[in-house]
């Protein structure tokens, strides 16, 4: 290489690499590309929901952003919802109806929740569960009744189970009315009000679903017809004999007790036994 005028000349054959330019700083997380723009608030972070009601919690009330900030954490929680409509499904009720008292049920939540208190899942779901219980216990009363008394008529129901718990017994008009300060005729009113209500239980899983019934078998039944076939066969036999098996059979007393008792040896207290049960048993075929 040789220098001429001040600048360095090469050699020829020989090729000089340019300097390369240098490179802007990058940028940080915080500042926006000038092409892009700033994203949109909508956008679904990485966060997540909390993330988006967080931004929301923070735009005042007439701010254009918080429209799309609310459509987009509803948007994500949505699945919730489908999860747990399934609980109430099978119940008469169709499905998507029950989709749209859920996300109803996801609005409430949306708008309600305050970020500094935990967790957004932890209170929606209650919240959506609430609602789908209020559908079913609203459709659930066989006259219409008004929503304020339908609600009264809860309040007094949780009450009159509290009060029974502290006092020991069923509480007072005047007792419930003290308890929820209101006017007593308006508790007589939720209470007359509670016998239009058809109370069904709702199951909550599959199972349950499958297991559902309106009603069941009384075991006892077969035992009061037993009693009454029976009771013409007992009355036949003399009144020692019925003693010995009311005390078999009833207080469950072992012949050597029962022997004691009548004061009779015990071989003639499991002859007695043997004759008894075997002239009911012939009187039972005869008459059948």
């Amino acid at each position: 290489m040789t220098e001429r005028n001040g600048m360095t000349e090469c050699p020829p054959g020989v090729r000089v690499l340019a300097p390369a330019s240098p490179r802007p700083p990058a940028q940080t997380s915080g500042a926006s590309s000038p092409a892009t723009g700033p994203a949109s608030p909508a956008e679904p972070s990485p966060d997540g929901t909390e993330v988006l009601l967080a931004r929301l919690a923070t735009l005042p009330e007439d701010d254009p952003r918080r429209a799309e900030l609310r459509k987009a954490a509803v948007e994500a929680e949505l699945p919730l919802v489908h999860h747990l409509a399934q609980r109430f499904r099978g119940r008469g009720e169709p499905y998507d109806d029950l989709v749209q008292v859920g996300t109803i049920g996801l609005l409430n939540a949306v708008d309600r929740f305050d970020p500094s208190r935990g967790s957004f899942t932890g209170f929606a779901v209650p919240t959506i569960l609430g609602e789908l219980r209020r559908h079913f216990r609203d459709r659930g009363w066989a006259l219409r009744v008004p929503r304020r008394l339908q609600d009264l008529g809860r309040r007094v129901g949780e009450s009159r189970e509290f009060l029974t718990q502290a006092f020991g017994r069923s509480p007072t008009v005047e007792e419930l009315s003290r308890h929820l300060d209101t006017d007593a005729e308006l508790i007589v009113e939720a209470l007359e009000m509670s016998a239009a209500y058809a109370t069904v239980p709702l199951p909550t899983t599959p199972l349950e679903v499958d297991q559902f019934h309106l009603g069941s078998l009384d075991e006892g039944l077969e035992l009061v017809e037993h009693r009454e076939t029976l009771r013409p066969l007992l009355a036949r036999l003399p009144a020692r004999e019925r003693r010995i098996l009311a005390l078999r059979f009833i207080r469950g007393m072992s012949q050597s007790q029962i022997a004691t008792e009548v004061g009779m040896s015990q071989m003639s207290v499991s002859r007695l036994l043997s004759r008894s049960l075997t002239t009911m048993r012939q009187s039972l075929i005869d008459e059948h």
